[in-house]
């Protein structure tokens, strides 16, 4: 039976590709305020500047290629069972040809209705004030932001794919956004952990998990080079 495998993912895996990170913004994201973009009192206050930044996105997203870590976790699906949980709402996952992704925070190739978010469609252009879902309201960005809870169905799903999990590889995320942040931790107590992010550790893990928890600082590219080559080594053919 092949071991079970979860990677978490955070922007920092996406950036080798040429997308931008609120890490790295200095207060600007795309040279839009994050509180403007990515909370939800900036779609109440000013829903066409919301709109530009994310079809800004969208149309962005469209010429990005999956980068060497996307390429490895994709590849890591012909010796395990593989699960990628995402915290980006780009598709370089998929592109990269990865089967089982949980998008928590939502996905820039789909919209939502503003009252119902189970109206949910596939979205490729850019999307106007004026664009309606079945009820009649305006559709909105399929995204999660600061200030809503996340998809309680989405949640449910990543708690129980972790729960049995052999190994947990965390890339490119600081880690910080909660109740994200606590999934990987989810896993069984001798569940094995690789973190790969070239930043200091910026958060604490349960004293009983040290011992199984590996910190590769390093991009994802590189970061995830050595992941595969430790699963090797550990997990090798008889």
């Amino acid at each position: 039976m092949k071991k079970k495998v979860i990677v978490f993912t955070g922007a920092g895996v996406s950036k080798e590709s040429g997308i931008e990170t609120f890490r790295d913004s200095d207060g600007l994201w795309m040279n839009f305020k994050v509180e403007e973009v990515a909370h939800i009192d900036g779609w109440k206050k000013d829903r066409q500047k919301v709109l530009d930044f994310y079809n800004q996105r969208r149309s962005d997203m469209l010429t990005k290629e999956p980068n060497l870590a996307h390429k490895i976790i994709s590849e890591l699906q012909n010796d395990y069972n593989v699960t990628v949980i995402t915290q980006n709402v780009d598709d370089l996952h998929e592109k990269s040809g990865s089967k089982s992704v949980i998008h928590l925070h939502g996905e820039l190739s789909k919209v939502r209705s503003s009252i119902d978010p189970s109206i949910i469609l596939d979205w490729s252009g850019d999307l106007k004030i004026g664009d309606k879902c079945e009820r009649g309201s305006q559709l909105r960005p399929f995204v999660t932001w600061f200030g809503e809870d996340l998809d309680g169905g989405l949640l449910l799903r990543a708690n129980n794919v972790v729960s049995d999990a052999d190994v947990c590889i965390i890339v490119g995320t600081s880690m910080q956004v909660f109740p994200a942040n606590l999934i990987p931790f989810k896993t069984p107590q001798t569940c094995l952990i690789y973190y790969v992010d070239p930043q200091d550790r910026e958060f604490s893990i349960p004293a009983l998990r040290e011992y199984f928890f590996y910190h590769i600082q390093e991009p994802a590219t590189s970061g995830m080079v050595k992941v595969r080559q430790e699963l090797e080594s550990i997990f090798k053919k008889n």
